[in-house]
C-alpha cells in the first residue's frame, strides 16, 4: 500500500521548527506569510504583545492584482505591506516564511517588501 505524504502536515512541522528561532519584538516585528492555492497573505506581528501591526493580502482593499500572475501578485502584496509598515513606523522585520520554501511566491513577497523599504 502506498501512503501519500500529507504536505500541509509536513509544512506545519517545518513552521514549528522555523518559529522556534523567529520572534517578533516591537522594534523588529515578525513578517508572517501564509499562502493558499490562489491567494497570499502577510502580516506584521509583535509576539510579545500578541498584536498585528499591519497586514496585506492579494484580496485586500487597495492591492490591485487583477490580471497579474500569482508571483507578481505576491510582489505587489509585499510592496503594499511595506507601505503599511511605514505608516506603523516599522523599518526592519524578522522574516517568517511559514514553513514554505523560500522560492516562488514567498521569495517574490520578500523581494517586494524589501523593494518597498523594509529591512530583513
Amino acid at each position: 500500500m502506498i501512503i501519500k505524504e500529507n504536505k500541509n502536515l509536513s509544512r506545519q512541522k517545518r513552521h514549528k521548527r522555523v518559529r522556534a528561532g523567529v520572534f517578533g519584538t516591537p522594534e523588529r516585528p515578525r513578517l508572517s506569510v501564509y499562502k493558499s492555492t490562489t491567494h497570499i497573505y502577510a502580516q506584521l506581528i509583535v509576539d510579545t504583545e500578541g498584536k498585528t501591526l499591519a497586514s496585506s493580502s492579494s484580496i485586500a482593499k487597495g492591492v490591485d492584482v487583477a490580471g497579474l500572475s500569482k508571483t507578481e501578485a505576491a510582489k505587489a502584496v509585499g510592496i503594499s505591506l511595506a507601505a503599511r509598515a511605514k505608516e506603523a513606523n516599522v523599518a526592519s522585520v524578522v522574516f517568517d516564511r511559514g514553513g514554505y520554501l523560500y522560492t516562488g511566491r514567498v521569495k517574490a513577497l520578500a523581494d517586494g517588501a524589501r523593494e518597498g523599504g523594509l529591512e530583513f
